[in-house]
């Protein structure tokens, strides 16, 4: 069998009046992540960690913060894109394993609905996207509350 590993990271400050959104999941939160898109880390992290798996680039190349047409895009809308474009290479997801690093909110009760929702974008079995949560202990901006930060490696089989 023909396999590929991709890793994938992303980071956006925390700031107020915007929608805190993990994994196409809306999280209660008085802070939310700026970005030019929904700003969601984790969904940011699997489509970079999928792209770089093929040596296809990164999600900037596909989805530049300079073209107004992502501006506030949903990030599963664009994860679909990605996920296509790695079908049309010839591959499919074998499974994601991730983790986002939040001093706050806990995201412990909302994992269950972030791997619902990239398991059902992404056409998988729940049990193939893996999702951690951690603080970082106070220390650097998630601890500080500035940003979160999420990372991802996916494992890419060749379709048969």
């Amino acid at each position: 069998m023909n396999i590929r590993i991709g890793n994938g990271y992303d980071i956006h400050r925390l700031v107020e009046g915007r929608a805190l959104i993990l994994g196409g999941v809306n999280i209660p939160h008085e802070l939310g992540l700026l970005g030019h898109s929904d700003a969601d880390v984790l969904t940011h992290a699997i489509m970079d960690a999928m792209l770089g798996a093929l040596s296809l680039g990164d999600i900037g190349f596909y989805f530049p913060p300079s073209d107004p047409q992502w501006a506030g895009a949903d990030s599963l809308k664009l994860l679909e894109q990605v996920h296509q474009l790695i079908r049309n290479e010839g591959w499919q997801i074998g499974n994601i394993d991730s983790v986002i690093v939040a001093e706050r909110p806990k995201l412990k009760p909302h994992i269950s609905a972030m791997r619902d929702r990239l398991a059902t974008v992404l056409e998988l079995n729940p049990n193939q996207v893996g999702i951690k949560a951690t603080t970082n202990e106070k220390l650097g901006p998630e601890g500080r509350e500035e940003g979160i930060s999420s990372y991802a490696v996916v494992l890419l089989q060749q379709a048969t």
